[in-house]
């Protein structure tokens, strides 16, 4: 992937019901993400479904070891670098604090799939190495198509996307397939979310970890992931509906953990990357509504007013996070296009609109129908 790099450098230089439905998602934009990934992916290969994907996996997976990496993963493992809090291999937390210290600290290569059924798989390749003691760089960008990358240099984030010119935002990790919170900040779910040891298995020939995630109050996707023992990196994450299906699996092909994957930087230009956008944020204006009811552990992190683009309207948007999922509410003037509810499903990805013929409430994000329709019912005028 060192073209990756190189592309970086370069692009631096130089009837009713059918209406509603489609009408509702050009308003929102809700499956452009899912539309822009399955434009890039390669339309002519095959891909076993999800769940055959792991019996696919006929070789070990390959992992290299530095000697001096070797000596900081064993350091970690052991929780010298943070001995105020141990590493407990009993304690499901602890088992996550590694992984978030192995991932900030450590230097790796890893090649992962993303499976979603019904739908091509995506190849991804995750770069991350400490070039010296103030500097920081991570890349992760998707192999199949004209290409998706992002860039990370400490605090500052480029991104280089098909048909759009690239630019830079300030952000502490990429957005990627693998959730934030349980890469950087694993602490900050257990207000949400259950953490249960399952045992040891195998993945891709390697002795891992399984560990459970379960929201409290059952109103959220479960997660299943499996954690190497050996260098405490992530191998595998399910995604399960709550009705136990699986909507999404990430599967590590390759991890290599060397200091030298820091050379393949050396190609990289930092005064070449694009210059940070100024962000106007909209004016803040209360909103005179709120939820009755939220999961567990989820807070409103953000509410301004949105223009939609194709019609004009404004609608007033709040964000809701629990740090794993978030969760978009919009509230707009109801067109009289939209009489019955409106209910759609991509895999993990939920939209439900109603409307009480004054207004239009739509809810948009990772979480069960039932979820969504509980907030949707419990918008409540507060003045």
């Amino acid at each position: 992937m060192i073209n990756g790099v190189n592309n970086v450098t370069s692009s631096a230089n130089i009837g009713k019901r059918l209406c509603t439905r489609s009408l509702l998602l050009i308003l929102l934009g809700f499956f452009a993400p899912i539309a822009l990934a399955n434009e890039q992916a390669d339309q002519s290969s095959e891909q076993p479904p999800v769940d055959e994907q792991p019996q696919q996996v006929k070789k070990d997976l390959k992992v290299t070891n530095s000697e001096t990496q070797q000596a900081l993963a064993r350091e970690v493992a052991q929780g010298v670098l943070k001995e105020s809090n141990p590493f407990d291999s009993s304690s499901a937390i602890s088992w996550l604090e590694r992984l978030a210290r192995q991932t900030s600290l450590l230097n790796y290569e890893i090649s992962f799939v993303l499976n979603i059924p019904g739908k091509d798989a995506q190849p991804f390749l995750w770069r991350h190495a400490k070039i010296d003691d103030n500097t920081k760089i991570e890349q992760l960008s998707l192999l199949n198509g004209p290409g998706f990358e992002n860039i990370r240099v400490n605090d500052v984030v480029s991104v280089f996307q098909p048909g759009y010119p690239p630019y830079s935002m300030y952000g502490s990790a990429i957005d990627g397939p693998i959730p934030y919170a349980l890469l950087h900040e694993p602490d900050q779910l257990q207000m949400s979310y259950q953490f249960l040891l399952v045992g040891r298995n195998r993945i891709s020939g390697r002795s891992a970890q399984q560990i459970r995630i379960t929201s409290i109050d059952k109103t959220r996707y479960g997660y299943h992931l499996w954690l190497d023992e050996e260098t405490g990196m992530l191998l595998k994450l399910n995604m399960h509906g709550l009705d136990g299906k699986l909507l999404q699996q990430i599967q590590v092909t390759q991890l290599r953990i060397d200091d030298r994957v820091a050379e393949v930087f050396s190609q990289l230009q930092q005064d070449n990357l694009p210059r940070v956008i100024n962000v106007v944020n909209p004016p803040q204006r209360k909103h005179e509504w709120t939820l009755a009811f939220l999961p567990v552990g989820m807070k409103p992190v953000k509410q301004d007013i949105h223009q939609l683009a194709i019609t004009g309207q404004v609608a007033e948007y709040s964000l809701f996070s629990d740090g794993l999922v978030n969760v978009s509410v919009y509230i707009q003037a109801a067109t009289g296009v939209f009489q019955d509810d409106v209910n759609l499903n991509n895999g993990a990805n939920t939209v439900h609109s109603r409307t009480d013929g004054k207004v239009q409430v739509t809810v948009v994000g990772d979480i069960p129908l039932v979820t969504a329709q509980l907030m949707a019912k419990s918008i409540e005028v507060t003045n």
